[in-house]
């Protein structure tokens, strides 16, 4: 058996939430487009700059508070103000955030956490530190 075309197109994680409108809406206020969402409101494909991935309403506790996205950006004490201020509405009380942080390995990260428990971030990389946080 012969294999001729194993390009792959693209990949995407599924996160998962507690409430999915009240995280979708979270991941739109961040600034995420929303690319499509499934009739029965149980999945969500969402992009920012050149990263996408599947809004799933699935939750489980443990894998929700051990889930990761890692964001690279350009100034991450912008998004810890952006992110802020859609906190600070309270329409996602169980968001939030801290100051960004310089870690020893040369990045600057804003630690997001959506209203699932899901931990976004935000990483900067500090003079032109190109590793992997």
């Amino acid at each position: 058996m012969q294999i001729n075309n194993l390009t792959v197109h693209d990949t995407k994680v599924f996160v998962p939430v507690l409430d999915f409108e009240a995280s979708l809406r979270f991941y739109q206020a961040l600034g995420w487009h929303m690319n499509f969402k499934a009739e029965n409101n149980a999945i969500a494909e969402l992009e920012l700059g050149n990263g996408r991935f599947l809004l799933q309403y699935f939750y489980n506790k443990e894998l929700a508070e051990n889930f990761m996205l890692h964001i690279n950006v350009a100034d991450a004490a912008a998004w810890h103000k952006h992110a802020t201020t859609i906190i600070e509405t309270g329409q996602y009380a169980s968001a939030r955030l801290t100051e960004p942080k310089e870690e020893s390995y040369g990045s600057l990260i804003t630690y997001v956490w959506d209203p699932s428990g899901v931990l976004l971030h935000f990483v900067q990389h500090l003079d032109g530190n190109k590793q992997i946080a």
